[in-house]
């Protein structure tokens, strides 16, 4: 089996929908996943997902089935040297997080105390329960860090959603922090993450994560990624997202 996790277009959150250039993304998108094999596709609630599969659910002439839990993740944190509110948990300055080694550990990553505090591996588990049971419907059952084949196929499953919530699916198929994924990887918006199931021997699955954010479709177009989930890559730019 194959999954797709893919990113929402270039977002306009003021709207919850897609920027005019989010809008090319999304149709330039489509072109290359309708030609994919796709065979059921999960969509977030949230109008800027759901807009980014509508061109790609019309070529397929499919729906996708809504999970609250794709929409994007939701645990905002206090960030040490952010004194007043709380922020998204996957927006930590390096010297920061890298300091707690329980960050970089599948199994102690919210044991840190600002995760504690805002019940990140609650939220966290919601989510994973129902990636699991939607990867059981369709034939693949978690068993610790690799899942039983009780129905191997050769489907193609597609999850519509963000940046914060599509990583975590990425950490926990591929068993690492998902600290790790939200602070050392960019997905840009429209960009695809495909994983492949193994079956070395029956019955016993991997995954294994063939290509991460792709956007092959973009400069296939000739269209620039969005600048979205990167800051400056040096802090002079001054045209380049910071803080």
């Amino acid at each position: 089996m194959k999954i797709l996790i893919i990113r929402h277009g270039d977002p306009d959150y003021s709207r919850d929908s897609l920027t005019e250039k989010g809008w090319r993304e999304a149709e330039y998108l489509s072109e290359k996943l309708s030609k994919m094999g796709i065979t059921y596709s999960y969509v977030s609630p949230l109008g800027r997902a759901k807009d980014t599969a509508s061109f790609t659910l019309q070529k397929l002439g499919q729906t996708a089935e809504e999970k609250e839990w794709l929409r994007e993740f939701v645990a905002p944190i206090h960030r040490p040297d952010v004194a007043d509110g709380r922020i998204i948990p996957w927006d930590w300055l390096p010297q920061d997080w890298m300091q707690d080694e329980r960050f970089f550990q599948f199994d102690h990553w919210y044991e840190n105390e600002r995760m504690q505090e805002a019940n990140v591996k609650k939220e966290y588990d919601w989510v994973v329960q129902g990636f699991d049971e939607v990867l059981a419907r369709h034939g693949y059952v978690r068993d610790g860090h690799f899942y039983r084949a009780e129905k191997a196929n050769n489907d193609t499953i597609a999850f519509f959603c963000h940046f914060g919530l599509g990583s975590i699916l990425t950490s926990y198929l591929l068993s690492v922090s998902p600290m790790v994924i939200w602070h050392g990887a960019c997905a840009a918006p429209s960009s695809v993450t495909t994983f492949v199931t193994e079956e070395r021997r029956k019955g016993i699955a991997s995954f294994r994560m063939s290509s991460f954010g792709d956007i092959s479709h973009l400069y296939a177009h000739g269209e620039e990624p969005a600048f979205a989930a990167r800051f400056c890559e040096c802090y002079d730019n001054a045209d380049q997202r910071h803080d």
